[in-house]
């Protein structure tokens, strides 16, 4: 047995929402389709206004949290003392959080915004510094507000009061300490493994499309199914490898070398590039990202452009928060709750902005036209604009390889989780475990990839993920019970 008869249910129930899910897509594709749409339309559309105010709570909340009083509380006992040195714990809470999506929007998302900014000229000035700060806001601190809040709750509870690692005992202030065992301790356990295996397989999918779309690009291998079957069969070896040998063998060492590849790429980028406008627009694009803070503190009458970027990317962060504050959490016990949140914020945060500076820059200095020609498809999007640089050719075959390892890392600290959530919060699940849910959600990206169903599987994770929004605000309020009964 690969789990034990309290775990079942939770497991069992999680088995079948998802392989009814990917059945649907296969069997009727269209009206899945519009069923889902239609319900990511109506929440972005009618509750768009939740997305934004919640996502500035929680940005605030943690700020707040990290100079309170509770700042000096350790995730662990009084003496404890952290797992991993700062640079393994960045490179993994990094790899976990953004890691593929940076390869993938690093150039494209910047040259969108450019072409086709809100309310100004397309490829302008203006429309330059629109196309950084917005980047810089929809991969900024916002995103990682919401790992913080969730992962930070996950430690305390597993760390400081020693209660199993599970999202539903966050509420335990709530509903007493057998809340996991409770229906509605289930529905939001079973809830968050269906959240985080679709984050987990649309991120396989969106990999395997540029992994494929570069080899394309480079070496004229074909786009095809084939050839993504093989691209998702080896990363799954990879990554079950990696998972199975654990958060100390395999996804430490995995995530260390995701970082330094990303800054071996980062700098090599920024010496061929344009240097002095990288850095100009990294500083500039810092000033108007803090003006811009304050300006969308506003949550209400927000332009249609707001639904198809910012709303949709909290959603997107929110879908993902279940996921990645879990996994946060278990690679931050003896930290600080201040150290916790100043590092989870800002570490990560700013390698974006630099990311974004240099490669949005390196796109946006070649000119309108190849923008217009770039954002055609976003999966070759990165691959156009460095093959106008010197040693472009490099820069993507570093680019290629970056994304297999962001690949396995993002797929085994997903397995992990998943093994974590459907083992009662065990923090080290069985192999067992890791292999199902490793094999799983290589075979649902797979599937869904091959029908054209790799959107739905992205939309429908974020319909599904809008309840989280207030099960990370209820954990505020759980977390805050639960500080003040500290001896402070």
């Amino acid at each position: 047995m690969i789990l034990n008869k309290k775990d079942n249910k939770v497991f069992i129930i999680s088995i079948f929402l998802v392989l009814s899910i990917v059945l649907w897509c296969l069997l009727a594709p269209n009206t899945f389709n519009i069923m889902a749409n239609n319900a990511l339309d109506f929440l972005v559309g009618e509750f768009g206004w939740v997305y934004l105010i919640s996502m500035t709570l929680f940005l605030m909340f943690s700020i707040i949290l990290a100079f309170s009083k509770y700042g000096n509380i350790r995730l662990g006992d009084n003496n404890s003392k952290p797992e991993y040195s700062y640079i393994s714990w960045f490179s993994m809470l990094f790899s976990a959080g953004m890691g593929i999506g940076l390869v993938f929007w690093g150039v494209a998302e910047p040259l969108n915004h450019y072409v086709d900014p809100m309310g100004i000229e397309g490829g302008s000035e203006l429309a330059k510094s629109f196309a950084i700060k917005k980047s810089f806001m929809h991969w900024g601190l916002h995103p990682w507000a919401v790992y913080s809040i969730l992962g930070l709750s996950l430690a305390y509870i597993q760390f400081r009061k020693k209660y199993p690692c599970l999202i539903s005992n966050i509420f335990i202030p709530f509903f007493g300490k057998d809340v996991s065992n409770k229906g509605i301790g289930k529905s939001i356990d079973i809830l968050a493994i269906f959240a985080t295996i679709g984050g987990a397989a649309t991120s396989l999918g969106l990999g395997t499309l540029q992994i494929n779309s570069g080899l394309n690009y480079l070496f004229n291998i074909p786009e095809s199914s084939l050839v993504q079957t093989i691209i998702i069969l080896i990363v799954t070896i990879l990554f079950i490898i990696s998972a199975v040998g654990g958060v100390d063998k395999g996804i430490k060492i995995l995530s260390n070398l995701n970082v330094l590849m990303a800054m071996v790429l980062l700098l090599l980028s920024i010496m061929i590039g344009p240097s002095f406008d990288i850095l100009h627009t990294f500083f500039i694009g810092l000033k108007d990202y803090s003006i811009d803070l304050v300006l969308e503190l506003n949550p209400f009458e927000k332009p249609d452009w707001y639904k198809s970027w910012t709303i949709f990317y909290w959603a997107w962060w929110i879908s993902w928060a279940p996921f990645v504050g879990t996994f946060i959490a278990r690679i931050s016990k003896g930290r600080t709750i201040r150290e916790f949140i100043i590092g989870v914020l800002l570490a990560p945060s700013i390698v974006s902005f630099l990311w974004f500076s240099t490669f949005g820059t390196m796109a946006i200095n070649l000119g309108i036209n190849t923008a217009n020609s770039a954002i055609l498809k976003t999966s070759t999007a990165f691959f156009i604009i460095m093959n106008n640089y010197p040693l472009g050719t490099l820069i993507s075959i570093v680019a290629i390889i970056l994304l297999c390892t962001f690949f396995v890392t993002s797929a085994d600290s997903a397995t992990f989780v998943l093994g974590m959530m459907s083992s009662n919060g065990n923090l080290n699940p069985s192999n067992k475990t890791k292999i199902t849910w490793g094999i799983l959600q290589s075979l649902l990206a797979l599937s869904l990839l091959l029908s054209g169903g790799l959107n739905m599987l992205q939309t429908i994770s974020i319909v599904a993920a809008f309840p989280f929004i207030f099960v990370i605000l209820s954990s505020i309020l759980c977390l805050v019970k639960f500080l003040i009964q500290e001896n402070i």
